[in-house]
């Protein structure tokens, strides 16, 4: 990577009015992060020494994610939607302070792999004072087309509405990313003019007034898909639809079994061990990682939780967030955990919900178990011991705590601390009517005659 400093600005600033969403469009999540998100990842990826965002007016919610993501970067704003142009130079402040190449990103194209980025900036180590990325569209309508010459060299990028017949029959399309490498980006910037169909300030037009000055123009290609631009829903969903397919396409090339690799969803700070297997209908929600050799069994939800070597976790668990489970452990169907940690070899295999405590290694936690950890204002923890058997249908009252080796008998409601290896029991005496069902059916027949 070229050792000179690197200023990338995200421009962010656009209404998104065709998602029809009160959420900026730059917020709404692909794989569970804000697009916004992923774009300043590349913009990470590349070590960048300097981020800028450039935000509209009254934007808060972009401006508090820009700086959640990177809290080093500056935040601009673009008081009136003029063009891509006048969008960069609303960080004129950044770009003057700035002695290296610039990168302008877009929130909304979020798939940006690092290598092609990387790629980009290494055409600037061979000698481009401007470098595009472009693609090779399957239906160029709406794009700027870049127009090369002889050798290769980009001469002009023309927006579509500018563009002559001849210039409209060329695929090879703008994908709006650029970089530079000039001695005055500002003095580039500023010359910029507005003579166009839409009256705007083009950032594509730095590209004749650069070459004016001696400067050399190159394009960088890459697959449609890299660039896709995210404007509505149904765009959302393809963009989600390619960011799952290559996650889970990486996942399996690392050593992980799929069966349905369609219906597994993956966020995208999702990490999987080796030799872990995932049947069909999984979603692994942001903050799930997954050691070796796990097994996670169909119809699961994930969320913020962690699975250890060889646990076996389905079908239809569901773990939130700080769910732990240890190694070797099961969680077995209708199964929730909740901030609670399960011990290595402990099991809870059936209907339960286990929220804010702990189970003890070699545990088992019996059918409709319950830890009852809110009394409406405050939540308390439950602590099983090693080697505990909780007994099927059993409500435990948190604050408590059972000892090692204890044991809580079937259908109990446990409220104080039971001692390790002791026998627990709360049931009231069992009441036997002999003759009682038959004479009430015989009395209910009489009066349902009567009717």
């Amino acid at each position: 990577m070229s050792p000179r400093p690197l200023l990338v600005v995200v421009l962010a600033a656009g209404q998104g009015t065709r998602m029809k969403s009160a959420l900026p469009k730059v917020l709404h999540k692909i794989g569970g992060r804000s697009m916004l998100g992923h774009v300043i990842a590349a913009a990470q990826s590349l070590e960048a020494d300097a981020l800028s965002v450039v935000v509209g007016p009254g934007m808060d919610k972009v401006r508090a994610e820009a700086v959640a993501q990177e809290p080093a970067a500056r935040v601009f704003v673009q008081e009136k939607q003029q063009g891509t142009a006048d969008a960069v130079l609303a960080a004129r402040e950044a770009l003057a302070a700035h002695k290296g190449d610039v990168l302008v990103l877009y929130a909304d194209t979020p798939l940006l792999p690092p290598e092609t980025l990387r790629a980009l900036r290494a055409r600037l180590d061979a000698g481009a004072g401007i470098a595009v990325l472009g693609f090779e569209a399957k239906d160029p309508a709406g794009y700027g087309r870049l127009l090369t010459d002889g050798d290769g060299w980009l001469t002009a990028i023309r927006e579509e509405k500018d563009a002559s017949e001849a210039e409209r029959a060329v695929r090879l399309c703008n994908s709006g990313v650029m970089a530079f490498r000039l001695d005055d980006v500002l003095g580039v910037l500023t010359r910029i003019g507005n003579n166009n169909a839409k009256g705007e300030y083009y950032l594509t037009d730095a590209v004749e007034i650069a070459r004016a000055f001696g400067a050399k123009a190159a394009v960088v290609t890459c697959a449609e898909e890299d660039v896709l631009g995210v404007n509505s829903r149904d765009q959302l969903a393809v963009a989600e639809g390619i960011f799952q397919k290559r996650a889970r396409l990486a996942a399996m090339r690392e050593g992980v079994t799929m069966i349905a690799p369609e219906t597994v969803w993956l966020s995208y700070d999702t990490k999987l061990g080796r030799d872990v297997v995932i049947q069909p209908n999984v979603f692994f929600g942001p903050g799930v990682s997954v050691d070796d050799d796990a097994e996670i069994l169909a119809n699961c939800h994930f969320e913020r939780a962690h699975i250890g070597k060889g646990a076996r976790v389905g079908p239809f668990s569901r773990l939130r967030p700080g769910a732990d489970i240890g190694p070797d452990a099961h969680v077995g169907n209708f199964v929730e955990l909740k901030n609670a940690q399960l011990g290595k070899g402990a099991k809870a295999n059936h209907l339960s919900y286990l929220g804010d405590g702990s189970i003890g290694a070699g545990a088992n936690i019996g059918a409709g178990t319950i830890f009852c950890n809110y009394d409406g204002f405050f939540k308390h923890r439950t602590e099983i011991g090693e080697g505990a058997f909780v007994g099927s249908n059993t409500s435990l009252v948190a604050p408590l705590k059972v000892g090692a080796g204890a044991y809580i008998g079937s259908g109990s409601v446990i409220t104080k601390d039971v001692a390790a290896d002791a026998l627990a029991l709360e049931r009231s005496p069992q009441d036997e009517r002999p003759g009682w069902a038959a004479k009430f059916r015989a009395m209910m027949a009489k009066r349902k005659a009567k009717t």
